[in-house]
């Protein structure tokens, strides 16, 4: 072989090389990327109607599944008869996007995840059609119903805007997660994109938007809810049931001549601070707010997660109680108002760390992800995330609950000890004119379940409307 054909076979040899590098490069390395670059969304999103995604259950309930159209020979997703009630956890999977457990759970579902890939490499060598793992979730299907049943009355006058959110305070489970108004996920799963896009575009032309999910990603003022979160850092500074306090109807804020006043301008129900907390009697904590510092406030809403973000697999948005710049802002973020805003969510964590006694656990949905022969991928193991109130704390808190339950109307309604809070929130640039949040969280001591619901508004839900009475 003379020295010219050396080189041109060296020569070609090397660009062998180089094209396989290149093309693993291509599909084994930055293939993942390419595929999920946006501009290859629609493809890509298309080619996932040609195999079977897994399935999303909740308590053995089937709430989203594939099945094939014999017309299209592919794969339509399918969701439960109540598909509204179970919309804001599982989101819709069509098209051109996706959301809630569809999308979060993607990787899962679709198959792509990892953890599936000695099952892709079974069914290349098999010829078997590939298919998605599946999603178990922690909601209990009968807790489900009752919360958007309780939604859809609302105060008997018809469906209310809010949302509602059940925890195991024990593990952090969520066990229902409810929002109202909200929309039809199968319209948005067809194969025909005219009537994908005139779905879409009218879910987002409504008003209250059917889309925005109220139990997660809507954080609003939660009024005297909040009033357990500012009662947790005074306990720490000495305050007690008995502790004395004003019982005037009105206060002025620190360093101002703004006053503030019990509601309707009340004078407070008691002169102790089991009665101002019973009464939620607004003249009592922003007055002692004074015993706490700037810091202090923001560590006791630190400790209850407020602010933490909890990646879910559903839209969240952060809650928050805002920049507290002087004595006069801590005074009105202490009653709930001013720059705090919590979700249902968040709320419901505050009551399930009460519950607890005192233990703040990582609250979750994803029970257990499973492959298509129903091998664990994974399972959920519950995760204590900090200490918020000593047990002695928690039991004061529980006690102060306990009676500003029976001061609200409840203890004559039921057959078994509940602690709540309620609350009623005014929002807006002239809050005597627009409908105030309504509030309550609760929970039974003893039994395993918190409970947040926030009402925004809605047929009965009026200008004096409190969170005792909806």
């Amino acid at each position: 072989m003379n020295k010219t054909i050396r080189r041109v076979v060296t020569f070609t040899g090397i660009l062998l090389v180089v094209l396989l590098l290149n093309l693993t490069w291509v599909q084994a390395i930055h293939g993942p990327d390419l595929r999920d670059h946006p501009r290859n969304f629609a493809r890509t999103q298309l080619n996932q109607f040609g195999h079977q995604r897994g399935q999303i259950t909740a308590g053995g309930v089937v709430l989203a599944s594939s099945r094939l159209d014999p017309k299209t020979n592919k794969y339509h997703r399918v969701y439960n008869k109540n598909a509204e009630m179970w919309a804001p956890v599982t989101g819709y999977f069509s098209l051109y996007s996706r959301s809630g457990m569809e999308y979060f759970q993607d990787s899962i579902l679709s198959g792509k995840d990892d953890k599936l890939f000695n099952n892709r490499i079974v069914d290349l060598f098999t010829g078997r059609d590939p298919q998605g793992g599946n999603v178990a979730l922690t909601i209990k299907p009968a807790m489900q119903q009752a919360a958007w049943d309780a939604l859809q009355t609302g105060v008997g006058a018809g469906p209310v805007i809010g949302g509602v959110v059940a925890i195991r305070p024990s593990t952090g489970a969520i066990l229902a997660l409810a929002s109202s108004p909200s929309y039809d996920p199968p319209p948005l799963s067809s194969f025909d994109s005219t009537a994908v896009n005139n779905y879409d575009e009218q879910l987002r032309g409504m008003q209250p938007s059917p889309l925005t999910n109220r139990a997660t990603a809507e954080p609003l003022p939660p009024g005297s809810t909040f009033k357990v979160v500012t009662t947790a850092a005074l306990l720490r500074k000495g305050v007690n049931a008995s502790t004395p306090v004003n019982n005037a109807p009105r206060t002025t804020l620190p360093d101002t001549v703004t006053t503030l006043e019990n509601y309707g301008g009340e004078y407070c129900g008691g002169s102790t601070f089991a009665m101002a907390f019973a009464y939620s009697c607004n003249v009592p904590f922003a007055e002692l707010s004074r015993r706490l510092s700037i810091k202090e406030f923001q560590q006791a809403a630190k400790a209850f997660g407020i602010g933490d973000d909890y990646d879910l697999g559903v839209s969240e948005m952060s809650s928050t109680i805002g920049d507290i710049s002087d004595s006069a802002a801590l005074a009105q973020s202490a009653i709930g108002q001013r720059n705090v805003a919590l979700t249902p969510l968040q709320n419901a964590i505050i009551a399930a760390t009460i519950a607890n006694k005192g233990v703040r656990m990582k609250p979750y949905l994803v029970q257990a992800q499973t492959s298509q022969d129903l091998s664990t991928l994974y399972e959920a193991k519950p995760k204590e995330l900090n200490r918020a109130l000593s047990i002695n704390e928690a039991k004061q808190l529980t006690d102060l609950m306990i009676t500003a339950e029976q001061y609200a109307g409840g203890g004559n309604k039921l057959s078994v000890t509940v602690a709540s809070k309620t609350g009623t929130a005014e929002h807006g640039s002239n809050s005597k004119n627009s409908i105030p949040y309504t509030w309550y969280i609760a929970f039974i001591p003893g039994r395993d379940v918190a409970v947040a619901v926030m009402v925004e508004g809605g047929p009965g839900v009026g200008l004096g409307s409190v969170g005792a009475t909806v």
